[in-house]
């Protein structure tokens, strides 16, 4: 860590980072410049980028959208990771390009799974107090 680098600061350059090669992975897939069939008939979300601390290694989680052929999404995401690892480096400037992991985001599934509990009759009536 540098002198003038606090874990605060460092924490919000790895959230900076990430935000803008999600953005780039967003712009690329958008303009279809990835040259897949499988890619160019699933609209994909890049919903978030986890940096790690050396920022070599980026978690791209993505969701395709409607959830729709996801397993099929990510093997296109995976075959072309080269490519993408490329066009990131090109577009974001930092030290060293970094590699590129693609899994799929579960948090809406975990999301939809905790609502619908909050929604069960059974859940309700016991946090409404009633007896």
């Amino acid at each position: 860590m540098r002198p003038t680098e606090t874990p605060e600061t460092r924490s919000v350059r790895l959230l900076r980072v990430g935000e803008q090669v999600r953005h780039t992975l967003s712009d690329i897939l958008a303009r279809g410049d990835v040259h897949d069939e499988t890619l160019a008939k699933h609209p994909v979300t890049i919903t978030e980028v986890r940096m790690s601390p050396d920022l070599r290694h980026a978690t791209v989680f993505m969701k395709p959208l409607l959830g729709k052929d996801e397993e099929a999404v990510l093997k296109a995401l995976r075959t072309n990771t080269a490519y993408l690892q490329r066009e990131v480096a090109a577009r974001v400037q930092m030290k060293y390009a970094a590699k590129l992991k693609f899994l799929a985001d579960e948090s809406f599934d975990e999301g939809s799974h905790i609502d619908k509990l909050l929604r069960d009759p059974k859940v309700a009536r016991d946090l409404g107090g009633e007896d």
